[in-house]
């Protein structure tokens, strides 16, 4: 695993500032993961382990860009598990962004230091790809990315479906999780 990732991982976790009492207990469940378990940003890792994820938004529309997944059948925001080659969470989150949006010019929101900063976090079960593959659980990490102005989406093997969706008119396939991470990134992104 990358000392770098596992490093950055820490380091964002450590000082990202909740909004609630449920994320600041999730943020110490992570970062205990993460000391206890040196691959815990690897899918390899069970029963769990941290992926990142970014819901891409077009702030001058008012809207955000969803996938239909395959497996759980739901509309979600992009993202998916950690690779060697990611050098940080935000990296992680940008490229899965990137990949399952076909959008090329996202860029995530940052903070006051101008660094990309998570804006949730949501602790899930599923079952990673493969049959055989047992459920675990996923730390998620949750960033926004916000799309150029008109941008145009490019469908990706990983989904049934990608459309935009206007903030308040999300589709009923859409979780409370995915809910919440909505409102927060019209809110930051006003």
């Amino acid at each position: 695993m990358s000392a770098t990732l596992h490093s950055d991982a820490v380091r964002a976790l450590t000082a990202w500032t909740a909004y609630d009492g449920d994320q600041t207990e999730l943020r110490a469940d992570y970062l205990a993961h993460l000391a206890a378990e040196p691959e815990g940003l690897y899918r390899s890792c069970l029963p769990a382990h941290i992926t990142a994820s970014a819901l891409v938004v077009d702030p001058a529309a008012g809207r955000v860009l969803l996938t239909l997944h395959p497996k759980v059948g739901q509309w979600l925001q992009m993202g998916g598990h950690c690779e060697p080659g990611d050098s940080s969470l935000a990296a992680a989150a940008l490229r899965e962004a990137i990949e399952e949006s076909g959008i090329a010019g996202l860029r995530l929101l940052t903070g006051p230091d101008g660094q990309p900063v998570p804006v949730k976090l949501d602790r899930h079960r599923v079952r990673c790809t493969g049959k055989d593959r047992p459920e675990n659980t996923h730390l998620d990490v949750q960033y926004v990315a916000l799309a150029p102005a008109g941008a145009q989406e490019l469908i990706s093997e990983e989904s049934l479906d990608l459309r935009w969706f206007e903030y308040g008119h999300l589709p009923e396939l859409t979780d409370t999780s995915v809910r919440v991470l909505t409102a927060l990134a019209e809110k930051l992104t006003a």
